[in-house]
């Protein structure tokens, strides 16, 4: 059986408290919310930490607007993927709350937390003693990738399922540090690399997620695993899309799993803009969106059935949101007829 480490648990009671906290102890001590997914890492040791610095003062509630949402960062996934405000104007941010996980590790993890998220690797996600037999990576206790040696940088995939969503929405988090509090783009909160993957300063803290969208806009998101909960996505994909009659007026598309931050197929993005919703074009469309995923040997399954899922996940999640939206029904030209 693994065990937790020992370690300090502080319970600040506001965000601000917390954040200096962090300041104060630095690297040795994290924050901790659902802790769905921090708690098994901390049993593995892929993180030495001395304090847990508790979350649960985070806002749980929904604020809901005519065409915008605040959602607190300690809400619960579960809770957002049922949020009737949320699943009719946002379905596809409530969609991807939903297929987090399991029903009751959704009941656990946070909004804030999945935008958090580590990111994960074959390689690293193992227990203490198979990743010394195997030799460490660099994303813990060792010096090289052990999935491209030759590369100087860790290539762990990004997996939050919420966050792709967020960022095809231009949601905007708001963060509060030992100083102060500021807002930034959901787009701008990740890097691109597997061991420094947040934007953020470690010590601030995500206490709101704010979501708004045009009226004409829908959502979808699609994903992939092995089983139907519990795993983390193979493949994912979020969409975005603003319609004026059956016509494309803006896209976005943005991937999960297939990189070290949310990727976003701009490519994609800028070919769908001004064409009729036809299946030619989403066909097309998702064969773009593809080409800039390039999945490597370190999550489930092969690279290379990856490589050809993330096409199948921007399809569907187009067909879904240009179809099955409630009141945003478009007949896709050119499809078979029932």
């Amino acid at each position: 059986m693994l065990r937790l480490p020992r370690f300090k648990y502080l319970r600040p009671k506001t965000a601000r408290e917390a954040a200096r906290m962090a300041a104060d102890l630095g690297p040795r001590a994290m924050f901790v919310a659902g802790g769905t997914d921090l708690f098994p890492k901390l049993k593995r040791r892929q993180f030495d930490i001395e304090t847990l610095i508790a979350l649960d003062f985070l806002p749980r509630d929904i604020r809901n607007g005519s065409i915008d949402c605040v959602v607190g960062a300690g809400v619960t996934l579960a809770a957002a993927s049922r949020d009737e405000h949320l699943t009719q104007s946002f379905a596809g941010y409530a969609e991807a709350a939903g297929l987090v996980s399991s029903p009751p590790l959704r009941n656990a993890g946070t909004v804030g937390g999945n935008l958090c998220v580590d990111t994960r690797c074959n390689y690293y996600d193992m227990t203490y003693e198979w990743r010394k037999a195997a030799g460490f990576c660099m994303k813990k206790d060792g010096d090289i990738c052990l999935v491209a040696p030759s590369s100087p940088r860790c290539w762990a995939v990004s997996s939050s399922d919420t966050a792709p969503m967020a960022i095809a929405l231009d949601c905007v988090v708001s963060l509060t540090g030992p100083d102060g509090e500021r807002e930034l783009p959901v787009s701008a909160l990740y890097r691109d690399d597997g061991i420094e993957y947040m934007a953020k300063q470690p010590s601030e803290v995500v206490t709101s997620l704010k979501l708004s969208a045009h009226r004409d806009t829908r959502t979808a998101y699609a994903k992939v695993r092995r089983r139907g909960s519990i795993d983390f996505p193979i493949a994912g994909a979020a969409v975005a899309i603003q319609l004026d009659g059956d016509r494309v007026v803006r896209c976005r598309i943005v991937l999960s799993a297939v990189a070290s931050h949310p990727l976003e197929a701009t490519a994609a993005e800028a070919f769908l803009k001004g064409k009729r919703v036809e299946a030619d074009a989403i066909r097309e469309t998702a064969d773009i969106a593809a080409k800039p995923a390039k999945p490597l040997d370190n999550a489930d399954l092969s690279h290379f059935w990856r490589k050809r899922m993330v096409r199948i996940v921007v399809e569907q999640a187009l067909l879904e949101a240009t179809t099955k939206t409630p009141g945003s029904k478009v007949k896709l030209l050119g499809q078979p007829q029932e």
